[in-house]
This record gives structure tokens, sequence and C-alpha cells, in this order.
């Protein structure tokens, strides 16, 4: 809990005040990431189970494809520190990429996601009602955003959640539902990822490497975004609220009459 002051005007609309109280506010924690001896990146994330989105992030940069990957994963909060040993070898060199969104991401592997992964391998479809009803419940599993705010939500599921994720970044939450899908054996091919936060990039990226058939969002997609759904196979909606959506590529893939 923090000590903060909240100011509200009067009654009459010519005057306000500031009152004392105490209020929940979004941690951050900055996680140096250690894999075979060397440090790959800092994660930028809230601190509840990091084991998820250390085991995400290097899936979804394809350094780790199963659980037999890893020789060791350890975080430690009291350090602040993750060290991790896996099978294979890293890259000599690491081409960074910063991505957008809060906290600012960071990934190797756009360039590759298509050739990795593709929604297009399903012929699962989807009714507008199952989009809004999985909306519905990832607002209602966000308990951190009702806490406190400044948070971002994620869900996967087949016309209800299967995981649900939060963090401070949109794809911190990709990293922990694809780390948590690995660690608990749960094939997320053919599901529907609902976010809480724009569809960027490398959201788009991330949910193409782990099969992903349909992404819908609260807001909006980017350009590059919808170009990578279009190639990669992936029905992607935007602006789900009020029983209303813009759908943006592959309509197919929804059981809804079309003009």
């Amino acid at each position: 809990m923090k000590s903060i002051y909240s100011y509200a005007k009067d009654s009459d609309g010519k005057g306000g005040r500031l009152t004392p109280r105490e209020k929940e506010v979004v941690q951050e924690f900055p996680l140096p990431l250690i894999v075979n001896g060397r440090e790959i990146a800092t994660l930028i994330a809230s601190p509840h189970d990091l084991r998820f989105l250390v085991a995400g992030f290097l899936r979804l940069q394809g350094f780790v494809e199963r659980v037999e990957d890893f020789k060791l994963l350890s975080v430690c909060t009291d350090f602040g520190v993750a060290k991790v040993e896996i099978k294979g070898e890293l890259p000599e060199k690491l081409k960074p990429v910063l991505t957008s969104g809060c906290g600012t991401g960071i990934t190797y592997t756009i360039p590759t996601a298509l050739k990795q992964g593709s929604g297009g391998r399903s012929n699962k479809r989807f009714s507008a009602d199952a989009i809004f009803a999985m909306m519905d419940e990832m607002g209602g599993a966000a308990q951190q955003y009702r806490n406190h705010g400044g948070m971002h939500s994620a869900a996967v599921g087949d016309g209800s959640i299967l995981l649900v994720a939060e963090d401070l970044g949109r794809h911190n939450t990709m990293d922990r539902i694809a780390g948590e899908a690995l660690l608990k054996g749960i094939d997320l091919a053919g599901m529907m990822l609902v976010t809480s936060g724009r569809v960027s990039t490398e959201l788009v990226a991330k949910a193409a490497l782990l099969g992903i058939t349909l992404i819908a969002s609260r807001t909006s997609p980017t350009d590059m975004a919808i170009k990578i759904a279009e190639e990669s196979g992936i029905t992607l909606v935007g602006y789900v609220r009020g029983g209303k959506f813009d759908l943006y590529c592959h309509p197919e893939r929804l059981e809804i009459e079309k003009p």
C-alpha cells in the first residue's frame, strides 16, 4: 500500500480538497535473464509467477520447444535474477528488436514467426457470442487490474478461458501464457486469444508461433499486425465492446452471416 492524496471537487463545483488515503499501486520488477551464463535481456514485469514469464519468453524466442530443453530454470526474486540453462546453444549474435507498448518488450524472432507457426492450420470456427464471452470472462479474471489498474490482460481458450495472465506489458501476458502452457503440457493450437491491449506486430507473431487461430482485442490492431495476421491465417478482431467488433481479416473462421 502507498500513502497518496486524492483530489475531489466540492459538491458545489467551486472548489476542491486533497484527502489522504492508502492505495495499492502496480509493481514493476526488472528481471535480468541469464541463459547458459550469458545475460540476454532484462524483462520488465510484474513480480508474480515469473517462471511462466521466463519459460514463455524463451519459448517464443525459439530457444526452447519442450520442458525437456530446460536443464535449469531458477528465478530468485530476493536477488532479482533469473538463471537458466538450456540444452541448445544460444546464437553467437542476437539482434534484439525493441517492441512497442507498455514497458517496451524485446524479441529476436519476429522475422521467423511465420515460418514456425500459423493459425491457418486449424479449421476451428468461432461464434460472435464466444468472442464476447471470452472477453467478458477475461475482464472478470483481471484481479490485479481491479485492485490498482495499470495492467494488461490476455487469455486463451476455446469459447471459455483455459489460461489467463496479467502484466505491465501486452507482450509479457503472451509470454506468461506460452510459458504456463509449456510447463503444464497444454497445446494452444486452434485456440482463441483475447487481449485488453493494442494488437501489434510482436503479439501476432507470438500468437502465430503458438498456433492461435483467432485474436480479439478491446482496442485496435496496427497495420503491420493486420498484415502478419493475413499472411499467417489468423482471424483478427478489434474493438470488442458493447456487443460490437471490427473484423480485419479471415472472416471465414467466424460463424456469422456475411454480407
